[in-house]
């Protein structure tokens, strides 16, 4: 082996960088060439791409976000896409590949390691929805993003008596909201895995105020309904000034945490040292602190990971 590659793909987190940056100083160590396949597989299909040297990655670390960028690619679903990949990364001389990102990222790798290419995956996703995996890059420092949002917010919602609804990413997974409003003492915690009776928030809402509470945070999973709809029914039903703040790409960015950063240099020295084995079609994922290797069709056949139980009793048992 003598020449490897590494793309992000999908939606960006922080860590990526990190794990970049892993990945390359990684390869260099083995006499490695590494080259970073720009915007995804998008770059790989355009033939984008640069070589990678330690330059490329000092003071990348601490940075949030991909330096290589990233990309939604529709053309890797279809055969076409996938055969002009595949001639590219041969044109390129790349005897192995590294694919940073989610769920339509492993779908990617599986297609070309079917085909003969060579490949390891490093799971990036903040709503922590990938299977075999404790957690993805990303999930931390998000969490982290989120929870400091909210601790700024109850001074003001303190302030006012207020009513504030935090709205998250989440579109299929409560993740974030669950753990963060545990994290942060919130009130409530709406997530698209779980349903809630408005009238039973606002009594309880009203209950509070009326034993001398001066604020409430109410937190939900973009998939679980809006801010502003919560906000609106708890303003009509029992009349409190309510506030929302929506967080949006926020969560995605920013320095990652030392968690993050630990977790993307494991991952991604793990990967290059598979590949120097001869492995291929695998999954790096994090199990009771050990950086652990999952099948692809495994990992794409599961699906989407589900909320852990025990989370959901523990919120359960705060109160939320």
């Amino acid at each position: 082996m003598k020449r490897i590659a590494v793309l992000t793909s999908g939606g960006d987190c922080s860590g990526m960088n990190a794990a970049i940056r892993a990945v390359v100083r990684a390869g260099l160590s083995n006499n490695l060439e590494v080259i970073g396949i720009q915007k995804g597989y998008q770059g790989l299909i355009d033939q984008q791409y640069e070589l990678l040297t330690t330059k490329s990655v000092s003071s990348k670390l601490q940075v949030g976000g991909t330096f290589l960028q990233s990309a939604r690619c529709l053309e890797m679903l279809e055969e076409a896409g996938q055969n002009l990949a595949i001639d590219n990364l041969k044109e390129m001389g790349i005897d192995g590949l590294v694919i940073i990102g989610g769920d339509g990222s492993h779908r990617g790798a599986l297609k070309l390691q079917k085909r003969g290419i060579q490949v390891m995956a490093i799971p990036a996703s903040i709503d922590n929805d990938i299977p075999f995996t404790d957690m993805s890059l990303g999930v931390d420092t998000a969490l982290n993003n989120i929870i400091h949002a909210v601790d700024c917010l109850r001074d003001t919602a303190s302030s006012h008596d207020r009513t504030f609804v935090v709205e998250t990413m989440g579109r299929n997974c409560g993740y974030l909201a669950l753990v963060a409003g545990i994290a942060c003492g919130a009130e409530y915690a709406l997530i698209p895995e779980s349903s809630f009776d408005i009238d039973e928030i606002c009594g309880n809402l009203r209950r509070r105020f009326q034993e001398g509470r001066d604020n409430s945070i109410i937190m939900i999973a973009e998939g679980a309904g809006k801010a502003q709809d919560v906000a609106d029914q708890i303003k009509d039903r029992i009349g409190f000034e309510t506030r929302i703040m929506v967080l949006g790409h926020y969560q995605r960015g920013g320095s990652p945490s030392s968690f993050d950063r630990l977790l993307a240099a494991r991952v991604g020295v793990t990967a290059v040292e598979a590949l120097l084995q001869g492995e291929s079609g695998e999954m790096l994922g994090l199990s009771c602190g050990a950086v652990v290797q999952t099948d692809l069709e495994k990992v794409v056949q599961a699906g989407r990971r589900q909320i852990d139980e025990t989370l959901l009793k523990l919120a359960a048992t705060l109160g939320i």
